[in-house]
């Protein structure tokens, strides 16, 4: 007589097509610094007794930190490569000296001038990364010689000391604001205010858009309510932005460049094989090679385009100024890489992103305009926001081993 044994069968496991995977829980890293910035915003708005949030104060904050902010949306590239880039203030001035130049005594319109900057400081930024690349010195050393380099130079170019009386179309890029195309309501201007209605509409697509991107493909996504709780402030914030700008001159010229940047290297860093392979290299430069990565010439690029971005820096910083001045871009350089840490990014490289050195350089931007409305000191500024980046760099230290354990 036979006995039939019956062998218990493991479940299968279900497939994963069609199957939802389970949601990212909030990042405290990403929100953790846009709630210092708001939390320091707050602080200032009620010590200054609303002057803060003045009209004439956001429009300043805007253009007064616009070259930390260009010059974060490079720095945050070259920290995440794996580099740090010291030269930019000095590249910053002279850009600067060589714009005056090129329009005052070359006799170039404007926009010309403006293109002979932006492929000076290219071309700047291809030399340091050849020696960086090619070569094999470190950015730190490189850098380090070209700043003392380019600070010489922009002495030498700038004999007078200061270059001064600029035309009007070219100092409006720092300084100016859009015309009043479609009129006024109560006092306040429309386009600034479809301006921000557009950007509100425009994120918020886009926004979606990637996170159906992320659904299709079964990937991670963040829980719908943080989604939707994020959009919400980013709608709030860029809607007030927008309304108290319309009750001032309007809408800065740089604003429109600012975002123009910020859109576009968010791009190159999420979706394009060279911010894939800039993240490679920084988070591990020999995996990155064993895979193929042209490191070399990635490292070249990261310097090249941080060289481009100095270079408008300079273009913008002599236009607010409405001159060329030799001591111009002294500590830019700081401003640019405490921006970037502050705003998230790894001091080893491999983790950062745009929005958070633009997040970091605001803080530092509210932070100057905040102490220095309650007449603070510019020593006792310097000695906070020293205190500022040390917090933020231990932070990231935290976060990193309590995810490794």
């Amino acid at each position: 007589m036979s006995s039939t044994t019956t062998t218990p069968t493991t479940p299968s496991t279900p497939e994963r097509k069609g199957r939802s995977r389970p949601a990212l829980g909030v990042n405290l890293r990403q929100y953790g610094i846009l709630a210092a910035l708001a939390v320091i915003i707050i602080l200032f708005q009620i010590l200054t007794d609303g002057r803060l949030l003045y009209p004439g104060n956001i429009n300043n904050l805007i253009q007064q930190n616009a070259y930390v902010l260009i010059l974060a949306i490079g720095m945050v590239i070259v920290i995440i490569g794996g580099h740090i880039d010291l030269s930019v203030g000095s590249i910053v001035a002279m850009v600067g000296a060589i714009t005056a130049i090129a329009m005052n005594n070359w006799g170039l319109p404007w926009w010309a001038a403006v293109i002979v900057a932006l492929f000076v400081g290219a071309l700047v930024g291809a030399w340091q990364g050849f020696w960086v690349a090619f070569v094999g010195i470190p950015a730190f050393i490189v850098t380090l010689a070209g700043m003392l380099l380019f600070r010489g130079l922009t002495l030498v170019l700038l004999t007078g000391g200061t270059i001064s009386g600029l035309p009007d179309s070219f100092v409006d890029i720092g300084a100016g604001w859009f015309p009043a195309w479609l009129g006024e309501i109560g006092g306040r201007d429309v386009l600034t205010l479809v301006f921000g209605v557009v950007a509100v509409v425009l994120l918020v697509l886009q926004q979606a858009r990637a996170r159906a991107a992320q659904r299709r493909l079964d990937l991670a996504r963040e829980p719908l309510l943080s989604f939707w709780i994020k959009m919400g402030i980013a709608a709030v914030a860029i809607l007030s932005l927008s309304w108290l700008l319309s009750d001032y001159s309007g809408t800065p010229y740089i604003l429109i460049i600012l975002a123009g940047l910020i859109l576009a290297y968010t791009f190159v860093l999420r979706n394009t094989i060279f911010g894939r392979h800039v993240y490679a290299i920084g988070g591990n430069r020999f995996a990155a090679m064993m895979s193929g990565v042209n490191t070399r010439w990635v490292d070249f690029f990261i310097l090249t385009n941080m060289g481009l971005l100095a270079g408008l820096a300079g273009v913008v910083s002599t236009a607010r100024a409405g001159g060329a001045v030799a001591s111009a871009g002294t500590n830019y350089e700081l401003d640019a890489i405490a921006a970037v840490f502050i705003g998230g990014a790894a001091v080893q490289g491999g983790v950062g992103t745009v929005v958070g050195a633009v997040i970091g350089a605001l803080v530092m931007g509210v932070l100057n305009m905040g102490l220095s409305i309650l007449s603070v000191d510019a020593a006792w500024q310097m000695a906070i926001k020293g205190l500022v980046l040390l917090l933020a760099v231990a932070f990231d230290i935290f976060n990193k081993r309590r995810g490794s354990r």
